[in-house]
């Protein structure tokens, strides 16, 4: 089925003659086309959140369309079309005042999660609200991962978002997912702060020389947590001295996957894509899904051992159709500090991902079995 998502899609499509049935038109506007909706065929055409004046209702329901209609008192969009952008959560926000984090759409949704119930909604409309978003941001990620040019190549970092601004661990990441995406890899991760941050601002850097990305650096120490106040203003600082030039937002785009179930965590604006969820168990489970290039885990907690299993079960039984390399990067932090390692081998023995997994030290170790896995699978 064609969907159309922007009002310039849906214009060209009428502008080329085409017919609307068994078409999706997901949150338009469309007051202003009563008169070529009502005349149109409309059968099996699919509204979903569309505004549409009484004239155009009454045609689409007596021509077989299916219609949802838009939810109302939310401060979000349930049927939206696309991903979100750091521009778009972040609208309104001045990094010389801090404080006006909270008028954007980002703290606005969060501060409306947190008033209606958190992960358990009150009313059965909020929940359907929420599960209509996180399941239009999930279309919106398939459409990006899908999207004509040259396919994506997607491997993950994962890692803690204590991970402090000025730590060697932290440069250590950015340096890594910089040097990934100049060998043409899309890199995804958690979307927040700490080790996922280091993450989009390694891409974000990957066509500057290393004298920029050490001067980004020098800004992002300023404020090291994301529990500083100067935490995102420094971030926008970065962007603000480094712009992404338009011959560079492919080269440089990366994939953020936030959620506002970890909503006081601001995603970083690092990410040129933000695909963020209310669920965290489907965040979760979809950033994993996608990372078919394979996952690196940078040091982290309970948050990233969750992850290191749910991916080692996806791989040992193969159930996403590709068993992928599982890399943890720092020998000691693995073995001793959170000894996981040791045991996700014993539960490998025997199974074919023992061969894609990887315990090391080296950017370089890791850059070279994630183009070997690469090249494998083209070949293959």
């Amino acid at each position: 089925m064609i969907e159309l998502e922007t009002p310039e899609a849906f214009e060209q499509h009428l502008r080329d003659g085409r017919t609307l049935v068994n078409v999706v038109i997901q949150g338009l506007d469309l007051r202003g086309y009563t008169r070529e909706l009502s005349a149109a065929p409309l059968a099996g055409t699919v509204f979903l959140g569309c505004e549409l004046e009484k004239d155009a209702l009454q045609a689409a329901l007596a021509h077989g369309a299916l219609v949802f209609p838009p939810i109302s008192g939310v401060p979000y969009q349930p049927y939206r079309g696309g991903l979100y952008s750091p521009e778009e959560l972040y609208a309104g926000f001045d990094r010389t005042r801090p404080e006006t984090y909270a008028d954007t759409l980002d703290a606005r949704i969060y501060r409306h999660w947190e008033s209606h119930g958190r992960g358990t909604p009150p009313t059965l409309l909020e929940t359907l609200a929420q599960r209509l978003h996180d399941h239009a941001v999930t279309d919106a990620m398939e459409d990006l991962l899908a999207a004509s040019g040259p396919p994506r190549k997607v491997v993950a970092i994962m890692g803690g978002h204590s991970m402090k601004r000025g730590k060697s661990d932290y440069r250590e990441v950015a340096t890594l997912a910089r040097e990934l995406t100049r060998a043409g890899f899309f890199l995804v991760s958690g979307g927040g702060p700490g080790a996922m941050e280091a993450t989009h601002l390694g891409a974000w850097f990957a066509v500057r020389p290393e004298a920029e990305l050490d001067a980004a650096l020098a800004i992002l120490a300023q404020a090291p947590s994301y529990t500083d106040r100067e935490w995102l203003a420094r971030a926008f600082d970065v962007r603000a001295a480094f712009p992404l030039e338009p011959k560079d937002v492919f080269a440089c785009s990366s994939l953020g996957i936030p959620t506002w179930h970890y909503g006081h965590e601001p995603p970083n604006p690092f990410a040129t894509h933000i695909a963020k969820y209310f669920a965290n168990s489907v965040r979760e489970d979809g950033l994993l899904t996608i990372a078919r290039g394979g996952i690196v885990y940078a040091p982290g907690s309970a948050g990233t051992i969750q992850e290191i299993f749910q991916d080692a079960c996806q791989n040992h039984y193969n159930s996403v159709g590709v068993i992928s390399p599982m890399i943890f990067l720092g020998r000691e932090f693995w073995t001793q500090t959170r000894p996981v390692y040791p045991l996700l081998a014993q539960l490998a023995q025997g199974q074919d991902y023992a061969r894609h997994l990887l315990l090391t030290d080296s950017r370089e170790e890791v850059l070279r079995a994630l183009m070997e896995y690469d090249s494998a699978l083209v070949a293959g």
